[in-house]
């Protein structure tokens, strides 16, 4: 199973937060995170971030990221959108 959480974020505060789990083993991990994020922005009815280069390196680091203003083309009424790997699976 693939989870990742997404998380809204004002002034260290959480406004909303959700798990997304995908248990499509015909996925790609590249398919999984972005069917991830494309839920958590439906599910937060916001717009997709655009993926900058600190955004990519940041994730393949640490399996996480966030997205700020920066981020997205219309104003936000919150501080970052935090998107992080919780768990996932390895098939050999």
């Amino acid at each position: 199973m693939f989870r990742m959480y997404g998380k809204l974020v004002k002034s260290n505060k959480i406004l909303a937060d959700h798990v997304v789990e995908i248990t499509d083993l015909s996925m790609t991990r590249t398919a999984k995170v972005y069917a991830a994020l494309d839920e958590i922005c439906h599910r937060f009815d916001l717009a997709k971030p655009i993926w900058l280069p600190s955004n990519k390196e940041q994730f393949i680091r640490s399996a996480s990221t966030r997205f700020t203003s920066d981020n997205f083309i219309e104003s936000i009424e919150f501080d970052y959108l935090q998107f992080q790997v919780l768990e996932e699976e390895f098939y050999v």
